[in-house]
C-alpha cells in the first residue's frame, strides 16, 4: 500500500482520521461483537458450567452510581468491611473526590477497565480470576513483579510503609515524615562523638608528646653516663700515669709487685661493686653501639685481657723471684703501660711526708673550689630574687614607697622661694613643700574654684588628640550607648587598698591592728604618713603609665579617690589634700594621650560600705548609725566642691562621667534613703554645671531590681561590678562553666538591663578582673583566709566559710600556684584566661561598656591590665580581639586538663 502525505489524507475527507463520535462509535460496534463472541462461546460450555457461572453473574441491580465500580465481579465484595491499618485499627474513610476533573479521570479509568475485561474474556482465558490477581499483585511502580506471594504474611517493613500510606491518604501528614526531634539528637552526637574524637586525638598527641620526652630523658641520661664514663677513663689512664711513675730503676721488683697487685684487687673491687643493672645498662647500650661482629671481636679482647691481668696476677705474687731471675716480660709491661696510657718514663719517688703534702694540698684546692661553686650558685639566685622583689614592688611604670626616692623638683630652679607668702609656706600651695613637681606649673598661687586650689595647673591645653582609630577625638562627641566603653581603674593609687599594694601592710603583725589606711596613717602619724603616702603617690602611677593605657588600646580611665582629697573632718588621721594635685595631673597626662576621665569617688564620710577600700573598714556610718545624715550631708558637700571645680570649661571634652558614690552597701541600708539621697546629689551637681554622664552604684541590689527607679533622670549610668570570686556558688564552678557564665549569664544580664521594661536602662561594668580564685593576698581583707581553701574567717558565724569551696571541695584545694608567677603558667591555663578576659569584654559591651580592676598591682597578676598583657593573657589592643563568645555553649573549648584544685 503506498504511503500517504499528511497533506493528501488532509485534502481528502475520506482519508482523515475520523473524529471523536466516529472512533467511539468504531469502539462500541467492536465492544459489541466481542460481546456477541463471548455469548457464542459460553453456550458452547457444558451446560453444568453454564449454570454456575450464570449463577454467579446474575445479581439484583444495582441503584448507585459508584464509577469506581468497573468489573461485574466487583459487586460480590462485602461492603460493611472497613480498612485497618496493620494493628487492626479502623482507618479513615476515603475522601471523595475533590472536583469534577477527578472525577471524570476515574469514570474514564473505570471505562477502559471495563473494555481490558471484555477483550479477555474474548481470549477464552480458562482462569480470568488468575488475571485479576496478576493485577492487583503488580506492583505500584509498574514493573509488575514481587518478591512475596500473594498469600505470604507483611514483613515489619512492610506493615510500617502500609500504615504510612494509608495515613498520607487519610491526610495526616505532612510533606515529610521524619522526626525533627530524632534529627536534632542524631546531630548532638554527632557533635558529641566528634568532641570525644578530637579529645581522644590530642590524648594521643599528649601521650606520643610524653613518650617523646621521655626518649630525649633517656638518652640525655645516656649521654650523661657515657660522659662520666669517659671521664672516669681519662681519669685511670692519668692515675696509670702515675702509677708508671713510680716504677723505674730506682724500684725494687717487689716494690712494683705490690703495687700491681693492689691496683688489680682495686680493678676487681671496683667490678665487684657494679650492680648486675648497671652490667646490664652497659651491655645493652654496647650492643646499641656495635654490630653483632664488632661486639663479638671487642668481646674476645677483653677476654684475652682479662686472661693477662690474671697471668699477671699470678705472676706478681712472686714478683720478687721472677725478677731477680729476670722472668718478666718487658715487651709485655711496656704494652700494658701503652694500652694505659702510661709513657714508660723514668718514676718519681715520694718521701712519706712528700705524700702527706700533697694530701694536704690536695684537700685545699677542693675546698676552695667547692667555695667558689656554691658562691656561683648563690649570688645569681640572690641578684635574681632582688630584681623580682624589686619588679613585685614596683612594675615598670611604679615603685613600692621604700623611703629611699629623692625629690623630683628640677623644675623648681630659676623661681624664687620668696613668691611664696609666709603664711603658706610648708602647706599644699607651696611647691617647695613638695615631693614631686614634675610637669606642674610651680608658679604660685592661692586661686581656689569650688574652694579647691588651681595650682600646678597650666594654663593652656589641648583636647584635638585621639586615643585610638575606634574612638573620637577629645574635642568630638562620644557616642554612649553606640561606642563601647573601654576602660581601666588606677585603683590602689590615690586611696590604698591592701591586696593593691600589699608592701605598706605586711611589716606590721596583728598586735599592731594595721588593716585599712586609717589604720596605717593612724601608727605612721602625720609626718611619716606625708612622706609614705607622697612618695607612693609620686611613683605607682606615672606619666609613662597614661601612655601604656593608650598603647592597650584603652580609652576611658576612672579615678578612684576618697573624700580626704578634699578636706578631712574632726580627727581624721587621712592626709588632707596632698593626693589632690597628683589626681590633677594624672588627668592631663589622660588629656595628651586622648584618654576620657570618670571620676569615682571611693571613700565616703563613714564608709558607705566598712570595707577597707572605702579608706575605713568595719561599720557603715554612711546613712546608719547616729552620724549617718550628718554624714551624707558631708558628702554633699564634698561633691558640691568637686562638681564646681570639674564644671570648668577645660574640663567639659575631658571629664565626661561623674560618679556619685562606689559601691554603697544598699543590701545593709535603707535602699529608698540610698535613692533619696541619690536624687538629691544629682540636682546639686546639675545645678553646678555638670553636664556629662552621672553613674550611680547598684548596690548590690541585682540590675533586674533597678527597674522603675530614678528612669526620669537623663543622662544617668548604672555601674555594676562582676567578679566571680566573691560568690561561692560562682567560685566552685570549673573552668568552662565559668567560661560560659561569662558568655552567657552576664551577656542576658545587661541586655535586660538595658532594656527598660526589664531593667534600668543604661548600664555598665565599672570592676572586672580575671581572677579565678580569692587566694591574693589581703583580697579578703588583711590576715583574713580565702573561700578557696575554707579558710574565710571573720569571726562571725554566719558569713565565715570553713571548708574548701573549689570546684573538688576537698583538702586538695590550695592557693600555691594559684598566686606563681604567671611565668610557670601552663599553656592552656593562658589560655582560658585569655578567653575569660575576652567573654567578660563581650558580656559587658553588650550594654555600655566596661572598666578593668585595676591597672597596676604589686604582684596580682590577675588583678592588673598592665601585668596580664605582659604575660600574654589579655589582648595587645582591647579594641582588636581575636576570639569571641560562640553563639552555643557547646562549641566552648573543655579545658578538661585543667587543675580544679588551684
Amino acid at each position: 500500500m503506498p504511503e500517504t502525505s499528511d497533506n493528501e489524507r488532509t485534502r481528502d475527507p475520506s482519508r482523515r482520521r475520523p473524529h471523536g463520535d466516529q472512533r467511539r462509535r468504531r469502539r462500541e460496534s467492536h465492544a459489541d461483537d466481542s460481546a456477541d463472541a463471548s455469548h457464542r462461546r459460553r453456550q458452547s460450555l457444558d451446560p453444568e458450567r453454564r449454570r454456575r457461572r450464570e449463577s454467579r453473574t446474575e445479581r439484583p441491580p444495582t441503584t448507585h452510581t459508584n464509577t469506581n465500580t468497573v468489573y461485574d465481579h466487583e459487586g460480590r465484595r462485602r461492603k460493611g468491611h472497613r480498612a485497618t491499618d496493620s494493628s487492626g485499627d479502623l482507618l479513615p474513610k476515603p475522601s471523595p473526590a475533590r472536583n469534577s476533573r477527578e472525577k471524570s479521570t476515574s469514570r474514564n479509568r473505570a471505562a477502559e477497565q471495563t473494555r481490558h475485561e471484555i477483550h479477555t474474556s474474548a481470549d477464552e482465558s480458562p482462569a480470568p480470576r488468575r488475571k485479576r490477581d496478576s493485577r492487583r499483585n503488580s506492583t505500584t511502580d509498574g514493573s509488575g513483579s514481587r518478591s512475596r506471594a500473594p498469600g505470604a504474611p507483611l514483613s515489619l517493613d512492610a506493615l510500617a510503609k502500609l500504615d504510612k500510606t494509608n495515613a498520607k491518604k487519610a491526610g495526616g501528614w505532612g510533606s515529610y515524615d521524619y522526626d525533627e526531634e530524632y534529627l536534632r539528637e542524631v546531630r548532638r552526637k554527632e557533635k558529641d562523638l566528634e568532641k570525644r574524637r578530637v579529645r581522644e586525638e590530642r590524648g594521643r598527641k599528649k601521650e606520643e608528646r610524653d613518650r617523646e620526652r621521655e626518649r630525649n630523658r633517656e638518652k640525655e641520661r645516656e649521654r650523661l653516663d657515657e660522659e662520666k664514663a669517659r671521664k672516669r677513663k681519662e681519669e685511670k689512664r692519668k692515675a696509670a700515669a702515675a702509677a708508671t711513675a713510680a716504677a723505674g730503676m730506682g724500684l725494687g721488683a717487689a716494690t712494683a709487685a705490690a703495687q700491681g697487685k693492689r691496683k688489680t684487687d682495686d680493678e676487681g673491687k671496683r667490678r665487684s661493686a657494679h650492680t648486675d643493672d648497671e652490667r646490664e645498662e652497659r651491655r645493652r647500650r654496647r650492643e646499641a653501639e656495635y654490630t653483632p661482629s664488632e661486639a663479638e671481636v671487642k668481646k674476645e679482647r677483653r677476654r684475652q685481657e682479662k686472661q693477662r691481668r690474671t697471668e699477671m696476677k699470678k705472676r706478681r705474687v712472686i714478683s720478687g723471684p721472677l725478677a731477680e731471675e729476670g722472668a718478666i716480660d718487658d715487651d709485655e709491661y711496656q704494652y700494658m703501660m701503652e694500652k694505659r696510657g702510661g709513657s714508660g718514663g723514668p718514676p718519681t719517688v715520694y718521701s712519706a711526708d712528700q705524700l702527706a703534702k700533697r694530701k694536704k694540698w690536695k684537700k685545699i684546692i677542693i675546698g676552695v673550689l667547692s667555695v667558689l661553686i656554691i658562691l656561683a650558685i648563690i649570688i645569681p639566685v640572690a641578684v635574681m630574687l632582688s630584681n623580682k622583689s624589686s619588679d613585685n614592688k614596683s612594675g615598670t611604670s611604679s615603685s613600692a614607697p621604700a623611703g629611699v626616692n629623692e625629690p623630683k623638683t628640677s623644675n623648681l630652679d630659676g623661681h624664687d622661694r620668696n613668691s611664696v607668702p609666709e603664711a603658706d609656706r610648708g602647706g599644699i600651695l607651696d611647691p617647695w613643700a613638695w615631693f614631686d613637681t614634675e610637669d606642674f606649673n610651680v608658679t604660685y598661687t592661692n586661686q581656689l574654684v569650688g574652694g579647691l586650689p588651681i595650682i600646678g595647673l597650666n594654663m593652656t591645653w589641648d583636647d584635638d588628640v585621639q586615643a585610638n582609630p575606634s574612638v573620637p577625638k577629645l574635642s568630638d562627641s562620644f557616642k554612649y550607648g553606640k561606642t563601647p566603653i573601654r576602660g581601666v581603674n588606677v585603683g590602689g593609687w590615690l586611696n590604698l587598698e591592701p591586696f593593691i599594694t600589699p608592701s605598706f601592710f605586711e611589716n606590721f603583725g596583728s598586735r599592731d591592728g594595721v588593716v585599712d589606711e586609717w589604720t596605717l596613717l593612724t601608727k605612721l602619724g602625720p609626718a611619716k604618713a606625708k612622706s609614705t603616702l607622697e612618695q607612693h603617690y609620686s611613683t605607682f602611677i606615672t606619666k609613662r603609665t597614661f601612655s601604656e593605657i593608650r598603647a592597650a588600646g584603652i580609652d576611658h580611665v576612672r579615678f578612684p579617690f576618697g573624700y580626704w582629697i578634699v578636706q578631712t573632718y574632726d580627727d581624721d588621721p587621712y592626709l588632707p589634700q596632698v593626693s589632690w594635685r597628683y589626681l590633677l595631673r594624672g588627668i592631663e597626662y589622660c588629656r595628651q594621650n586622648g584618654l576620657r576621665v570618670n571620676l569615682d569617688l571611693h571613700g565616703a564620710p563613714g564608709s558607705q560600705n566598712g570595707w577597707n577600700h572605702s579608706g575605713r573598714q568595719g561599720k557603715i556610718g554612711w546613712l546608719n548609725g547616729p552620724d549617718g545624715d550628718k554624714n551624707a550631708q558631708r558628702t554633699l558637700d564634698i561633691h558640691h566642691k568637686l562638681s564646681v571645680f570639674f564644671a570648668q570649661p577645660r574640663y567639659k571634652n575631658l571629664v565626661t562621667m561623674y560618679g556619685l558614690v562606689n559601691e554603697p552597701r544598699n543590701v545593709e541600708l535603707d535602699t529608698q534613703a540610698v535613692v533619696s539621697w541619690s536624687e538629691k546629689a544629682i540636682t546639686q551637681i546639675r545645678a553646678d554645671g555638670i553636664k556629662g554622664i552621672i553613674v550611680f552604684g547598684d548596690g548590690f541590689m541585682g540590675l533586674d531590681n533597678w527597674q522603675g527607679k530614678m528612669q526620669n533622670i537623663d543622662n544617668l549610668l548604672l555601674d555594676v561590678h562582676q567578679y566571680v570570686i566573691f560568690n561561692v556558688d560562682q567560685l566552685s564552678l570549673k573552668h568552662r562553666d565559668k567560661l560560659n557564665f561569662a558568655c552567657s549569664a552576664w551577656t542576658q544580664q545587661s541586655k535586660r538591663s538595658m532594656n527598660k521594661n526589664t531593667g534600668f536602662g543604661p548600664t555598665m561594668c565599672g570592676e572586672w578582673s580575671q581572677a579565678d580564685t580569692d587566694c591574693t593576698q589581703y583580697i579578703n581583707n588583711v590576715a583574713t583566709g580565702t573561700r578557696w581553701e575554707g579558710t574565710f574567717d571573720t569571726g562571725n558565724a554566719s558569713t565565715s566559710i570553713l571548708s574548701p569551696q573549689c570546684p573538688l571541695k576537698s583538702s586538695q584545694c590550695s592557693c600555691d600556684s594559684a598566686n606563681a608567677d604567671p611565668k610557670t603558667y601552663s599553656d592552656e591555663y593562658k589560655k582560658w584566661l585569655y578567653q575569660f578576659g575576652i567573654a567578660q569584654m563581650d558580656a559587658f559591651e553588650a550594654g555600655w561598656g566596661w572598666f578593668y580592676w585595676t591597672w597596676e598591682t604589686e604582684k596580682a597578676t590577675q588583678w592588673s591590665y598592665r601585668r596580664g598583657r605582659e604575660a600574654g593573657i589579655l589582648p595587645a589592643k582591647a579594641f582588636e580581639r581575636d576570639w569571641k563568645c560562640p553563639s552555643d555553649a557547646a562549641d566552648l573549648e573543655d579545658f578538661s586538663g585543667l587543675a580544679e584544685n588551684f
